[in-house]
């Protein structure tokens, strides 16, 4: 062991040796995919703007979209699930199909009028064409977990302008508690290439940081950053749960998948008409902007919420990622109304913390309201992202996310198993036997 230990520094040449290249390639191949994601999302966002009308078409888009998928996509509709379910328990490479299905399902759920994000459409696309380098290089195991995950970063980092964020989600989503580190040199190059890559294009992220000081942290800045990360982790609780439950309802009633989203577009469509406005469908990025200067309504967040919630419970495709950004940014904007915090503060905490709650990703969130909003605000922001990620309990967006360790010393879990089948533990406050067998496990 004493002899290992001196000729460490050489295992770990070849491993950057052999890694630096591949996920060179994988940065290359997710910022490209997210860069046309980007224009077209732009473009049909833009042309949706322009003729409104279309959004009466919008159960058609989803029948096609459910249509698309059920000829020639069956083997990938699981999407993020599926990327999750193949590191932990791989069985067969991804098929490349993925990336050209669930962009031309991301864009017609936006070009109709679906409420939706865009980064499970990144990460799959991402991730989907890093594996094809498998059939290449013929990875198992742990080659093709890091494979995967850099992918999966270069995908997040790019779509987003945020690689160091994307670094960390990529380790972190995968299993609440657990973070495997050799994935970490590959994750890094993937996320910073990927973000370079799309910048190349000509495409330039949303700028979304605000001019207001950041208050010194008093006692009462603390409680009230407090009160509320437990208010985001309790949202973005409640966002998992609802949209999971609108999705076992449509399978449930529902046995021919393209009805599904062809149902859900008439009563999304039905309520946009009736609402009169287009402020809660598609990314909703001008009013996420707006959460930083202006004083918004407080039912905004409850409204992209449900939105959200039934367009992905009924089949669309797209992310959950940004409409979590605009629930959390205009609900941080209503809790200034109460708490004793700055509007565009809270709204960044909100931004970052009810996705760090949905996603299981505290330090993820946490390096991404730093790269957004600045260094300053990094002590609000993380305090916020930590708070929600606790309240949102053993829940969330993904539900093959496994749980490695449970959040609270007080609940024991089993490991590995998944979000899916994770059912209400058993609550004891260990004794010193049982803290002892906890330390030396660890």
């Amino acid at each position: 062991m004493k002899h290992l230990r001196q000729f460490e520094p050489f295992i770990a040449l070849p491993h950057l040796i052999k890694w630096l290249p591949i996920s060179f390639v994988v940065g290359i191949f997710a910022g490209t995919a997210s860069a046309i994601l980007l224009a077209s999302l732009e473009w049909a966002t833009d042309w949706r703007e322009s003729h409104r009308w279309i959004i009466a078409l919008l159960p058609l888009g989803g029948f096609l979209s459910g249509l698309i998928y059920h000829q020639f996509g069956r083997t990938v509709e699981a999407g993020n699930n599926l990327l999750l379910e193949e590191i932990h328990n791989p069985k067969q490479i991804i098929p490349g199909r993925m990336a050209p299905l669930v962009l031309l399902g991301t864009d017609l759920t936006h070009f109709f009028g679906g409420s939706a994000g865009r980064e499970g459409t990144a990460l799959q696309m991402g991730a989907s064409l890093a594996d094809q380098l498998t059939k290449i290089f013929h990875f198992k195991g742990a080659n093709r977990r890091i494979l995967l995950t850099a992918g999966i970063s270069g995908g997040f980092a790019s779509v987003f302008g945020t690689p160091l964020a994307g670094t960390v989600f990529g380790l972190e989503v995968l299993a609440i508690g657990k973070i495997h580190y050799d994935a970490l040199f590959a994750s890094l190059i993937a996320a910073i290439v990927g973000n370079q890559v799309t910048l190349l294009f000509g495409l330039h992220h949303t700028a979304y940081r605000h001019a207001a000081s950041i208050p010194k942290l008093t006692i009462w800045g603390l409680i009230s950053a407090i009160i509320a990360g437990v208010i985001f982790g309790i949202v973005a609780r409640f966002f998992a749960q609802v949209t999971h439950k609108i999705s076992h309802f449509f399978k449930a009633k529902i046995s021919y998948p393209p009805i599904r989203p062809l149902i859900g577009g008439a009563l999304i469509a039905i309520i946009v008409g009736l609402s009169g406005t287009t402020k809660y469908i598609g990314l909703g990025i001008p009013t996420i902007v707006d959460a930083f200067y202006n004083q918004l309504p407080p039912w905004d967040f409850a409204a992209k919420l449900g939105l959200t919630a039934l367009t992905l419970g009924a089949g669309f495709k797209g992310g959950e990622v940004t409409p979590l950004f605009f629930i959390g940014a205009t609900l941080g904007n209503a809790l200034s109304l109460i708490l004793g915090l700055p509007a565009p503060l809270l709204a960044g905490m909100g931004f970052v913390g009810v996705f760090a709650g949905a996603a299981n990703t505290p330090l993820a969130s946490t390096l991404m309201g730093i790269e957004l909003f600045g260094l300053e605000s990094g002590v609000f922001i993380a305090i916020g992202c930590v708070v929600s990620y606790l309240f949102s309990g053993h829940s969330g967006i993904y539900s093959a996310q496994r749980i490695g360790l449970s959040k609270y010393s007080a609940v024991y879990l089993e490991e590995g198993m998944t979000l899916a089948n994770y059912r209400q533990p058993k609550i004891d406050l260990p004794d010193d036997s049982k803290q002892r067998e906890s330390n030396s496990q660890e």
